[in-house]
């Protein structure tokens, strides 16, 4: 599974959605077609597997920098959040343009909003053990700091972006959720 993962991605990278067929991904893995289609009943199956193992691994990216921050600080929480989200974001970068293509293309709003739950999850619970801030309702904060990054981060990923770029969006986004967090103090 993980050489057919593989090779799926190194397919959209090199030669794109639209050259991507079973039959590549096959060869690529170094694999029969008969065994792709063993897990993957057809292409689409395939794009939407990838999906799902792409939010997955943003969605733990961020639950893992949660996890690490619990007691932290709420401006060190808001960075953490902010630099997992992006570096997973980022470590596809280059096939992010298809992932969103894929995404429209098979409705993968449950997916999404599966990792954003998850992601919510997390945040709001570093939110609830912040060392320096109390909130009236870290749920409601975290699905708006979890909105706000599943909103605003792909259109920066949604093209191959210099690493200045990623510094960059990295800084906006802290200080936008740094100064959320200091206003949404109870």
């Amino acid at each position: 599974m993980d050489a057919i993962f593989e090779a799926t991605i190194q397919v959209l990278s090199n030669d794109g959605l639209i050259r991507l067929t079973t039959t590549r991904v096959a060869n690529r893995a170094g694999v029969s077609v008969g065994t792709l289609y063993q897990y993957f009943p057809n292409k689409q199956a395939l794009l939407f597997a990838v999906m799902e193992q792409n939010l997955a691994m943003v969605a733990s990216a961020v639950e893992k920098a949660c996890d690490e921050n619990l007691h932290a600080g709420m401006e060190t929480i808001a960075e953490a959040v902010v630099k997992a989200y992006l570096q997973a974001k980022m470590a596809q970068a280059e096939i992010s343009p298809a992932l969103y293509r894929i995404a429209l293309e098979l409705d993968a709003r449950e997916l999404i909003e599966l990792a954003a739950r998850r992601s919510a999850a997390a945040i709001e619970e570093a939110l609830s053990t912040a060392s320096n801030g109390r909130f009236a309702d870290p749920s409601v904060i975290a699905q708006t700091l979890t909105a706000a990054l599943y909103g605003t981060v792909p259109p920066f990923c949604h093209r191959v972006m210099l690493p200045t770029d990623g510094i960059e969006a990295e800084r906006q986004l802290t200080v936008m959720f740094r100064s959320y967090l200091v206003a949404q103090q109870s």
